[in-house]
């Protein structure tokens, strides 16, 4: 160690105790091992070594690793190993595109080296903070666009094991003790991604299917062509948000019949009196409102259906008549052509009697 701090080219080598991640790499495994190895790979982005964390998310995942060093984790401010913003968890492309930010950052050898050392002096200071420094003097919009388009909870099932590569081939012979996945993959855009694309934010198919979606065209969409629903239904309510928080802010765009707040669930129900607050109500608030700092998602609820099982199946209901008349004739016989009502009325039942006598 002290013959690589004595070579000038290698003083900039990253030598940390604990790796920059995102809650969904990181798992929800409270007690997590990690094994640590300084200078084991080349960042990904950089190409200077760095040092290398390799852990196990959770039961059923796969083992995950640390793509690219700190200092370039700093300067995206992303995870080191999804590559995803840390704020907001989305592509960093979708990120800058909101926010309207512009990617500087160098990509030939030689500047990356010089851009990376300037960075590690730059971060050294604790007044300076991870990315940028340009996110906090964002607009408004642009992160409320991105509070809309972020995940609620950590999607874990990113982790998952890969898909088995004897199983596609038909050639699997482990069955179930398989350890991977047995499904055929998808074919399109997302198949082909690129490390240094997401880094960038330039070409990420990720990005261009997440802006191209239906959340971030929520404030285009229309209501629903049923007249009769005059309710709205909000995701990502917790428990600090109660239903006078909610009833505060829907109050103005029309008089409030009820309000459902289900904890369990994480949503709530605003069931307005009349079509046209609930339309106002939904114009105003885009697709999503933040109270209490907690961003919501707010979308039209569905109809319930009307009438009893069988008539939602498309199935006749039996009339009164018939219900009373199936009570007055008493149970059905058992089964069989015996012209018994019931077994113990056969005197040839259990062998008693013989029936060829």
């Amino acid at each position: 160690m002290a013959q690589i701090k004595a070579d000038p080219n290698k003083q900039s080598w990253e030598e940390a105790e604990f790796p920059i991640l995102c809650e969904t790499c990181l798992g929800d495994n409270p007690y997590l091992r990690m094994t640590k190895q300084s200078q084991a790979k080349e960042c990904k982005v950089c190409t200077r070594p760095f040092t290398v964390f390799r852990w196990c998310p959770g039961v059923g995942m796969r083992f995950k690793k640390t793509e690219i060093c700190q200092t370039c984790s700093k300067v995206k401010n992303v995870c080191q190993t999804c590559l995803l913003d840390l704020e907001f968890g989305l592509p960093v492309q979708v990120r800058d595109t909101a926010l309207g930010l512009e990617d500087n950052a160098p990509r030939s050898d030689v500047n990356k080296e010089y851009f990376a050392q300037n960075m590690d002096a730059h971060f050294q200071n604790p007044d300076n903070g991870l990315g940028e420094g340009g996110f906090g003097k964002a607009n408004s919009a642009g992160r409320e666009m991105l509070k809309k388009l972020q995940r609620t909870e950590p999607y874990y099932k990113r982790n998952r094991q890969h898909i088995c590569s004897f199983f596609v081939k038909g050639n699997c012979t482990r069955g179930a003790e398989c350890p991977y996945r047995h499904e055929m993959p998808q074919e399109g855009e997302l198949k082909h991604q690129n490390i240094k694309d997401r880094y960038y934010g330039t070409n990420d198919p990720v990005a261009r299917k997440i802006m191209a979606g239906p959340k971030a065209g929520a404030r285009q969409a229309g209501p629903p062509e049923d007249q009769s629903i005059t309710s709205l239904f909000i995701t990502g309510v917790t428990e600090e948000i109660k239903e006078p928080d909610v009833r505060g802010f829907f109050y103005v765009f029309g008089e409030i019949k009820s309000i459902v707040v289900v904890h369990k669930s994480k949503c709530a129900f605003v069931n307005f009196t009349t079509r046209a607050g609930a339309e106002l109500a939904f114009e105003k608030s885009g697709g999503g409102v933040s109270l209490q700092g907690v961003p919501l998602r707010v979308s039209w609820a569905k109809s319930r259906p009307v009438g009893a099982r069988t008539e939602q199946r498309g199935e006749a209901a039996p009339s009164p008549e018939a219900v009373m008349n199936s009570l007055q004739a008493g149970p059905p016989p058992p089964p069989g052509a015996s012209s018994f009502s019931y077994p113990s009325q056969d005197p040839t039942y259990q062998g008693s009697t013989s029936k060829h006598r």
